[in-house]
């Protein structure tokens, strides 16, 4: 009798044994399929199709911080190409400067304003010179914030007679705003913006 019991006893705890592993498998199984579910589901939400001459095209979306580096550049390089990029046209020099002033923050206003006070802008329009730019480079420090830049690029001031060429260096921090519009699609301020040198690359160009 006291056999029967002790096997009894015995299987009992077998059987208990077995419900707990029963259990925990059934937990690890549904908390897989759980986060499987997620992980599915989010990267359906990632996924971006988009109707291009009639055709269905699949893109898949990223996050800002995976090409921060990129949208960082490529703000600088449009505030200085809207700051720098000049017509011999009242009209068209402002357009562009309210442009680039949408882009950063009093140290640019402060910049203008000194060129304007000198007599720069009236001196190519009296002149007919036009100004372009083109940013060689870009470098940037993303290990701190505000994240600061050294931008290095190239000015031609062209007129009938002669091309004048400058090299041209700018340092400034650019600061997230978290928000994107139509005058500020990447939602970046250039701040604290200074043009550390303006150098002639020809003795023949043109004076400021």
């Amino acid at each position: 009798m006291f056999t029967q019991f002790k096997n009894i006893d015995t299987a009992f705890r077998h059987i208990k044994t077995f419900s707990i592993f029963l259990i925990l498998a059934n937990v690890l199984t549904m908390g897989f399929c759980i986060y499987k579910s997620y992980d599915i589901v989010d990267r359906a939400q990632n996924r971006i199709h988009i109707l291009y001459n009639g055709k269905v095209l699949e893109a898949i979306a990223s996050d800002r911080k995976s090409n921060l580096p990129v949208q960082l550049r490529d703000h600088i390089k449009t505030f200085h190409q809207y700051f720098f990029t000049l017509s011999p046209d009242d009209r068209a020099i402002q357009a562009n400067i309210s442009k680039a002033l949408y882009l950063a923050d009093e140290s640019a206003k402060k910049q203008y304003d000194n060129l304007r006070e000198s007599g720069y802008y009236n001196n190519l329009i009296s002149a007919n010179v036009s100004q372009d730019i083109e940013v060689d480079s870009v470098r940037l420090d993303i290990d701190q914030y505000p994240y600061t830049f050294t931008c290095y690029a190239t000015q031609k001031l062209v007129r009938a007679s002669s091309t004048a060429t400058r090299k041209l260096v700018t340092q400034g921090q650019v600061r997230d705003l978290k928000a994107q519009t139509d005058n500020n699609p990447h939602g970046f301020l250039v701040q604290g913006w200074e043009v550390l040198s303006n150098q002639d690359t020809d003795p023949k160009t043109l004076q400021r």
